[in-house]
């Protein structure tokens, strides 16, 4: 009858109990809502029993002290308002990522030093006729005048002299012996032509050829011997290589 009693005190509360009693949770210590006592501690509240449709069935029982702030979400969800739902904070910022110093390009391989130049060589030819009468090696006055203005104006504008080579050329007359002979006179000749006006003599060589290099594209075929001599005349001439580096006068 005690339950009976609690019940009846409850405004509008259900007064009756169904066999089977579905329950809500509430705290006992504080509670507007009747506790089972041998319910779960997670679900403790008395509701009415189920009675299909019934407007009754399944309703919390309420205690005669219940008012609507009292009400738990279980029983009376329409007395609780719906919490609403936290604001989902917006994602932090993400920060830039940091600003990477620009790579500095691989520096461009450094240059081998040029190799210096080399010598040049100077090659001037100079014909026998200019220098000598026909088979002979004594340099005549205006072949020293030749060689003046050919050769040792040219040896002075040599920085650093490394050779004066002088090579002696015959026509065909004649054995190459004798040949030979004549070309290493005449080309002794111009070498001590040369060592008399300043030329390092340890600088200068001598070479004979005899008849062995003719001029190429020069064809004698005369009878006449005089005519012949003088058509064999590019063959018979002296060369001087001056090797070293030129000083270029501006």
């Amino acid at each position: 009858m005690k339950l009976r009693l609690i019940a009846s005190a409850v405004s509008g509360a259900v007064v009756a109990l169904s066999a089977s009693v579905v329950f809500a949770q509430a705290n006992p210590a504080n509670s507007a809502y009747v506790i089972s006592a041998t319910g779960a501690a997670d679900n403790n509240v008395v509701r009415s029993g189920n009675y299909g449709n019934n407007a009754i069935s399944n309703l919390c029982w309420r205690t005669g002290f219940w008012t609507p702030a009292m009400a738990i979400a279980e029983c009376d969800p329409d007395l609780v308002k719906k919490a609403a739902p936290a604001p989902v904070a917006p994602p932090a910022p993400v920060a830039p990522p940091a600003a990477t110093a620009p790579v500095a390009p691989p520096a461009a391989p450094v240059a081998p030093p040029a190799p210096p130049p080399a010598p040049a060589v100077q090659k001037i030819t100079l014909a026998s006729k200019a220098l000598f009468d026909f088979d002979k090696s004594v340099l005549k006055p205006e072949g020293q005048a030749v060689l003046d203005r050919e050769i040792v104006s040219r040896i002075k504008e040599v920085q650093k002299l490394e050779l004066v080579l002088v090579t002696g050329h015959t026509d065909r007359l004649g054995s190459q012996a004798y040949n030979q002979k004549l070309s290493e006179r005449r080309a002794a000749a111009v070498a001590a032509f040369l060592a008399s006006k300043g030329v390092a003599k340890d600088k200068i060589e001598t070479l004979g050829m005899g008849k062995t290099q003719p001029v190429p594209g020069v064809k004698c075929e005369q009878k006449n011997r005089k005519e012949l001599i003088a058509c064999l005349q590019p063959h018979r001439r002296v060369e001087v290589e001056v090797k070293g580096e030129i000083v270029i006068r501006k």
